[in-house]
């Protein structure tokens, strides 16, 4: 065993075959271009291996401590991937426009559209096909091979990390715990923290009637929009209407997390959750880095594989997004000051004990 014979660096260094070169003139550029997407799809495997030992923790019915942080250790090592992804596009953009057209013609139709790893990884990641945006009137994969597509339609089959980690959610123990019942005491504090705030802004001595309106109107809406996570009637309307994917009980979940992070038993939690939700953001970072490209490099010319280019790659980087509803988690949040006390019963279960 040797560097190059366990890295089979003859193989792997033979595979950046340049087009411009068959064609006689050499485009010194489309080296950097092969070595910059080769490298992209080897880190979509890691990805993709990634997402394989996360996905196994989460597939039973119990979640062990010790695998939730192996879990949140692999999320974590994704997001450090992505942020290298997105750096790789200031290598590329080192090229320029014109050194770009000495070799783009010769890619037609090929794209970037037809990366099976990466629809894998949305598909895995838990980006459902009906809040994909139309691709030039087709499904997402219609530019894949037959066999992508079966690969495609096999993940999209089982269950995607976003439904393992609903799921998971909606077991945590600590919501309903002896009497303690998280949502009403959640409620209560709520109202309890805009009652203090109603009455502060009712006798401010330096606000006029007018303005003392306009804010108490403005704290009667924000308890309005608090329903939609607490009253079983608006969050299924609000479902039905597609504005939370997530089963009400995981909101939950996901909420007490947040709140309750500092306590030792939620923190694992909460930092999976932290992790996912940087997972989606930095893929959209990379979606709109990749979009501000094209645009710099093509301007609004169509893309190689028949794209709208800028405008659709843009839009993703909006639309396509797994994890939205943890990130609106932050609108239900509160200050610490005005948090429920935890009964003792459950503050003592979630920290350490130690006999000896």
């Amino acid at each position: 065993m040797d560097y190059p014979g366990y890295l089979r660096l003859r193989e792997l260094l033979s595979l950046q075959a340049l087009e411009s070169e068959k064609q006689g003139k050499v485009a010194h550029d489309e080296m950097l271009f092969i070595v910059i997407h080769q490298t992209y799809e080897l880190w979509f495997k890691q990805i993709l291996y990634e997402l394989d030992l996360i996905q196994s923790i989460f597939a039973g019915s119990n979640v062990d401590d010790a695998d939730l942080g192996r879990a949140v250790h692999a999320a974590e090592r994704i997001v450090k991937i992505e942020q290298l992804l997105v750096g790789q596009v200031d290598i590329l953009e080192t090229m320029t426009p014109m050194d770009f057209l000495e070799f783009r013609n010769l890619l037609i139709p090929s794209s970037g559209f037809q990366s099976e790893q990466f629809r894998l990884l949305e598909v895995r990641l838990g980006l459902k096909r009906e809040a994909r945006l139309p691709f030039n009137d087709q499904s997402f994969d219609a530019s894949l091979s037959a066999d992508a597509r079966k690969h495609i339609a096999a993940a999209e089959a089982g269950p995607s990390l976003r439904d393992q980690i609903d799921a998971w959610l909606a077991r945590t123990p600590f919501l309903d715990k002896g009497g303690f019942r998280f949502r009403e005491a959640f409620e209560n504090a709520l109202d309890a923290m805009l009652a203090h705030d109603m009455g502060q802004i009712a006798g401010h001595p330096h606000l006029s009637q007018t303005e003392k309106d306009v804010q108490i109107a403005s704290l009667e809406k924000s308890r309005a929009m608090f329903d939609g996570l607490l009253d079983d009637a608006r969050y299924a309307e609000l479902r039905a209407q597609g504005a939370w994917t997530f089963s009400r009980k995981a909101l939950q979940a996901a909420l007490f997390l947040f709140l309750y992070r500092d306590e030792p038993a939620a923190h694992g939690g909460f930092r999976m959750i932290k992790a996912l939700m940087d997972i989606d953001e930095t893929l959209a970072i990379w979606r709109l880095r990749h979009a501000l490209m094209v645009s710099r490099m093509l301007g609004r010319k169509v893309g190689t594989g028949g794209s709208s280019g800028y405008d659709y790659l843009r839009a993703t980087a909006d639309k396509h997004r797994a994890y939205n509803d943890l990130f609106a988690i932050a609108t239900f949040l509160i200050p610490r000051s005005a948090l429920p006390p935890l009964p003792e019963e459950v503050r003592k279960s979630m920290r350490y004990r130690y006999e000896g």
